[in-house]
């Protein structure tokens, strides 16, 4: 039986290798997050395909982020999709943007805190303003959700400290950056246990690569599910 506080990231080039893993997951996941690495593969075609065809959740990882005029457009060209879920970065212009632009749909705008994968030498590249990555996740997630964001994606690490602002009452908090016991890091610097990141206060769980390069995918979802209840 599935349980959609997991999402499976479909990290894979394009629709048919989607396809095929999904046919392969079956029942087992309910919810699945396609992002950039699959836009041009078919990926609005196979999330449409998942959605109208067989019921299932969707949350299009999109980082999107420019000029308002430019988000609002965007977000209401995908917002006729009905996806569950679409990502924006976190500042704040972006995500009132984005709220326009999702306006009559039941599109929930999530807003980027800080990727899951920099750590603070990488900020510093970016020219980042001083502070600890935790510090700084949690004033993003603030001033999105004053923003309008419907939720944001945090780190496992962050997700207590966010749930535990005022504004996050009745907002959703999405952690990529999980691993289940044993698994590879991979290019994730912050991160938890699946049954960490929930109990700290995350909504949902967002896994990719430890399911779908798994030899037997539905066997490591349902792992998964097992660690969740």
């Amino acid at each position: 039986m599935s349980d959609d506080r997991l999402i499976v990231a479909l990290d894979v080039p394009n629709i048919v290798q989607g396809q095929a893993l999904a046919a392969r997951l079956g029942d087992a996941v309910s919810f699945y997050k396609i992002g950039l690495g699959m836009l041009t593969g078919g990926g609005l075609a196979l999330a449409n395909e998942l959605k109208q065809d067989h019921g299932k959740r969707i949350f299009l990882d999109m980082k999107l982020f420019d000029i308002s005029a430019t988000i609002e457009a965007a977000v209401r060209g995908l917002a006729q999709f009905d996806m569950d879920f679409l990502t924006v970065h976190g500042d704040p212009h972006v995500v009132r943007a984005a709220k326009e632009g999702a306006a009559g749909s039941n599109t929930k705008i999530l807003a980027v805190t800080v990727l899951t994968s920099l750590d603070r030498s990488d900020l510093d590249a970016c020219l980042i303003r001083d502070g600890n990555i935790p510090d700084l996740v949690v004033e993003r997630a603030a001033r999105a959700f004053e923003a309008g964001a419907d939720g944001v994606i945090a780190s496992p690490q962050e997700a207590a400290m966010i749930r535990a602002l005022p504004e996050a009452e009745g907002r959703l908090i999405v952690t990529p950056g999980v691993r289940p016991t044993g698994a590879a890091l991979g290019d994730q610097k912050r991160v938890a246990t699946p049954a960490q990141a929930i109990k700290d206060g995350a909504d949902h769980i967002v896994i990719g690569r430890p399911i779908w390069q798994h030899q037997d995918p539905r066997a490591a979802a349902q792992m998964v599910l097992s660690e969740l209840s």
